[in-house]
This record gives C-alpha cells, structure tokens and sequence, in this order.
C-alpha cells in the first residue's frame, strides 16, 4: 500500500492506520451499554423493552446526526466534523458515568453518545475517500469499515472486564477518556482536506441538506436500502447477544465464558468477515456476492435463535460463523454506495446511507426486545427463538432489493 506522495502528505498507509485507531478509540463506549446491560437491567428494574429502547435510541442519536454532520463533509473539511463528534463521545460517555440512574437518563445519555458516532464514522469514510483514489480506494474502504467491528468487539471487552472488577460507572468513564485520546489524534495525526478536493465558494447551506438528488439516484438508493435491512439484523445481533448468553445460563445452561467475552470474540471475529466480503465481490460482482451472503445469514440467524438446548461450544461456533457472515457484505454495501455516488454528492450520499442504515440500527434493538415481551420474556426460549427468526425474515428482504439492481453499473 505504498506510493508517492507529495511532501508534508501523509502516505495513504498511513492516513488509513492514523484514522482506523481513531475511530476504534471513539467508539470505546459502543458496546458498553450492551456489555452491562443484564446488571443494569436487574439494577434498574429495566424490562426488556425498556432495554430495547435504551439500545435503539444510541442509533436513534446517530440516524437523527448523521444527516447534518455528514452532509456538511461537501461543505467542510470532514476532520473539523469529526472533532465534533470526539467531543460529543467524550460528553456522552463521561456523563453516562456520573449522570445515569434509570431509564429516561440513561436512554438520553446514550442518544447522545449515538449522536457522537454520527460525527466520526462515515465523516471518517469521506475523509479517506477524499486522500485516497483510484483502485486502492475499494480496499481502503472495507478496511475502513471493519475498524467498527474491531471498535465494537473492544468496546464488549473494555466494559466487560470493567464491569466485573469496578462499579459499572468506571466502563464508561474509562470510555469517555479513549474517545478524548481519539480526539487528540484526530486533531495532531489527520490532515485538512486536500487544496483541491475545497470549493472555490462555500456550498450553499440549502444545497448541503438536499438529499432529492441522493433518492433520485436508484443505483446507489438500492445499496443504500440493502444496507438499512443489513443494519437492522447486524445491530441487533450486537445489542442483544449478551443477554442472550445470559438468559441462556439463568435457564441452566452451561457456559463456555462470560457472556461479555463470547460477545467480544464474536464480534472481533466478523472483522475479516467485512475485509474478505468485499475481495469476493471484487471477484464475483457486488450484488452476486451480497445476495448470497444475505440468504446464508439468514438461515444461520433462525438456527441460532432456536439453539437453546445446544452444547455451548456449538452454540459459540455457530454465533462466529453467523457474525462473519453477517459482517461479509457490510464493507460491499458502503464501496457499493460509494462506487454509485455522484462525486460532488458523496458526502450528502454517505449522510443518507447512514442515516437509513442506522434507522434500521435504531428500529432492530426495540422490535427486538417488543418482541420478546410480548412473548413471555427474556427467560422463555420460544420468545428467544421467535426473535430471531423477525432477523432472518429482515435478512431475506435484502436479496430482494440488491436484485433490483439488474445490469445497472455495479
């Protein structure tokens, strides 16, 4: 990944490295909610719903964010947006550690540390996108991508671990103090935008928030779409998976681990999952390899909800390969969504890509967690298994819509 640069112009190496640390640094406090819940839940009296909504309004922060912050990238430099959202990460985190006490606070706690996303990752995305062209961009891209895996798994770890040695506040107070780290090195470690890449005139503001021209372009709408059905499965899954685990050891059954640590290998392991997705769909075309990814996740996702008699080594095996999988085509979505933007539009594209995406991220977590009250409870295994299988009807709808693609440019 060498090449030649001008003088004083990080190489793209390392741009990439400097703003994957960045981002897993940011996102320090994504997990931690997810990682703790079953103590907070039982601490604070919490049904499964109110659990659901908690986890969705962090994705409710972003998907209300996300559309202002990114789509300002065609107006400004896209580190200035991300500085934003380091600081939005800092508040969110700290104030989780010494504010939260119960639903309503911790869900408007969490809404804000959603919102700090908004500013760091796909303001991220547009910033390597605008130093790195050509063919490298597609790799550079998943690599991108599947740092969110690797923030998300660390995040499970951090708090977890946490958790179990201090008071739950010190996990998220541990958060907010990375994402200031992350800040710093955003600040001394990324550079401006390119002299090139600025307009001549600042974008009108009007311009930077209309989207009609995003919706009027079907190719990339169809990854845009594939990656809202993509979104809701995937951050459910990583919402719910630890009180999954427990509710399975409540019900007596074995343990490999603590829940927390299976979550965080499972998440870690769908970080290739996104690298090698993109290579075959560099190989065998984007919407061949999407659709095939999507109709194996779910087949896997309605065997794991039904698991609960299961050995607990196969229930982990099949938790890895159902997170790799659903991981594969998460780095194709975003290049393909990338490939199909008009290149003056790319920013209010991402804006719009993320902003559904996360609306699926948001709706997941809570008709998840309805579901599961109105079918008895996170201690009946049917309700778990009912659940599930809502995923893999949401997985199967996304075939459907990346078929739509035809012969259109991939």
């Amino acid at each position: 990944m060498t090449e030649s640069k001008p003088a004083g112009k990080p190489s793209s190496q390392r741009l990439l490295w400097t703003l994957c640390i960045a981002e897993v640094l940011s996102m320090a406090g994504f997990s931690a909610f997810p990682a703790l819940q079953p103590h907070l839940s039982a601490a604070w009296q919490l049904s499964a719903a109110e659990a659901g909504w908690i986890n969705g309004l962090y994705f409710a922060g972003y998907t209300l964010a996300v559309p202002f912050l990114v789509a300002f990238t065609d107006r400004s430099d896209p580190r200035q947006v991300m500085l934003v959202g380091l600081v939005l990460a800092v508040v969110g985190n700290l104030g989780f550690a010494f504010l939260a006490e119960g639903f309503v606070s911790a869900a408007l706690l969490r809404f804000i540390a959603g919102a700090a996303l908004a500013g760091t990752y796909m303001p991220g995305l547009v910033l390597l996108t605008d130093h790195v062209q050509g063919p490298m961009q597609s790799r550079s891209v998943a690599f991108y991508t599947s740092t969110f895996g690797i923030g998300s798994a660390g995040s499970f770890l951090v708090a977890g671990e946490l958790g179990e040695l201090f008071p739950w506040p010190v996990a998220f107070a541990a958060a907010g103090l990375l994402a200031l780290l992350g800040l710093l090195l955003v600040l001394f470690g990324l550079p401006r935008r390119p002299l090139e890449q600025r307009p001549l005139v600042p974008v009108p503001l009007r311009r930077v928030l209309d989207f009609r021209p995003v919706f009027a372009n079907g190719n990339a709408m169809r990854y845009v779409l594939g990656y809202t059905l993509h979104c809701w499965e995937l951050f459910t899954v990583r919402s719910w998976i630890v009180a999954f685990l427990a509710a399975r050891e409540a019900a007596g059954a074995e343990a490999l681990w603590r829940p927390s640590t299976v979550a965080m290998i499972v998440v870690l392991v769908g970080v290739p999952g996104s690298i090698l997705g993109n290579e075959l769909a560099l190989r065998v075309g984007r919407v061949r390899a999407i659709v095939g990814v999507a109709m194996v996740t779910a087949c896997l996702a309605a065997l794991v909800g039904w698991s609960g008699a299961w050995p607990a080594w196969l229930l982990g095996a099949a938790l890895v390969v159902y997170k790799f999988m659903i991981m594969a085509d998460s780095g194709a979505l975003t290049a393909g969504a990338v490939a199909a933007a008009e290149p003056e539009r790319r920013g209010a594209t991402m804006a719009v890509h993320s902003t559904l995406g996360f609306l699926g991220a948001f709706l997941g977590p809570v008709v998840f967690g309805l579901t599961l009250d109105g079918l008895g409870g996170a201690r009946e295994p049917m309700a778990w298994g009912i659940a599930f299988t809502s995923l893999a009807a949401i997985g199967l709808l996304s075939p459907l819509v990346l078929l739509t693609l035809g012969r259109t440019r991939p």
